[in-house]
């Protein structure tokens, strides 16, 4: 029996009724909100593991409810479910703090898959700083910076290549523009460029990639950046 629980922001009374039986039915418990103040309210009140947010509510959006729990420091994983399809409104569900984006209308299996992969990143995510963590087709210890790469040799990355990556698996599959890893990675350094970002990125996919021109982990944001598929 799952123990999970689970809170469905939906105001739509018959998809709700269908997300939320089967999400029973899979042994979550669940919890309702159907606008936008009353989902803030209970996500503040804690006590999920995951958030199933519809972006257009009553009173509040989505979008907005998610970009001011991250900034109350709430990191509970968030899945947007919502008709919007077009890739600009992905792009802006990802940088408002969401870890995953289902369009409606969604298969019940796709939707149970998704809530499963992501409450399996959440706990990947809570995995001692000691262990290896997946990158692709190799792994990365960030206590110690050893890696083994796509191939099965082992290596120890320098210090950029470990600063992206560290950033990346902080993200939890969230996207990191250029600018910030250049801000958190480069500093004070005068001479990089977004195109010195792209660079490393390239040489971190020949490690982790076994098809570094098709990546299945280390993927770009088209005009923004890049984010870890865990």
């Amino acid at each position: 029996m799952k123990q999970e629980r689970i809170l469905v922001v939906e105001d739509e009374p018959r998809i709700a009724r269908l997300v939320c039986d089967n999400l029973e039915a899979e042994g979550y418990r669940i919890s309702l909100a159907t606008d936008g103040e009353s989902a803030l309210r209970a996500i503040r009140a804690g006590g999920q593991q995951l958030i199933l947010l519809d972006v257009m509510l009553p009173n509040l959006d989505g979008f907005s409810i998610c970009r001011q729990i991250r900034q109350e420091g709430d990191r509970t994983p968030v899945i947007f479910v919502t008709a919007k399809d077009l890739t600009p409104d992905r792009v802006k569900g990802l940088l408002a703090g969401g870890d995953d984006y289902l369009v409606k209308p969604f298969h019940l299996d796709e939707l149970l898959a998704r809530v499963h992969a992501v409450l399996r990143r959440a706990h990947w995510n809570q995995t001692a700083v000691g262990e290896p963590i997946a990158i692709g087709d190799g792994w990365i210890n960030l206590e110690t910076r050893e890696s083994c790469r796509a191939d099965g040799s082992h290596c120890t990355l320098n210090a950029k290549e470990f600063g992206i990556l560290k950033l990346l698996v902080e993200a939890r599959g969230g996207i990191i523009t250029r600018q910030k890893i250049l801000d958190n990675v480069w500093g004070e350094e005068s001479e990089p460029t977004p195109r010195t970002v792209d660079n490393y990125m390239v040489q971190l996919r020949k490690h982790f990639e076994n098809d570094p021109a098709r990546p299945s982990s280390l993927l770009t944001i088209r005009g923004t950046g890049y984010r870890l598929k865990i």
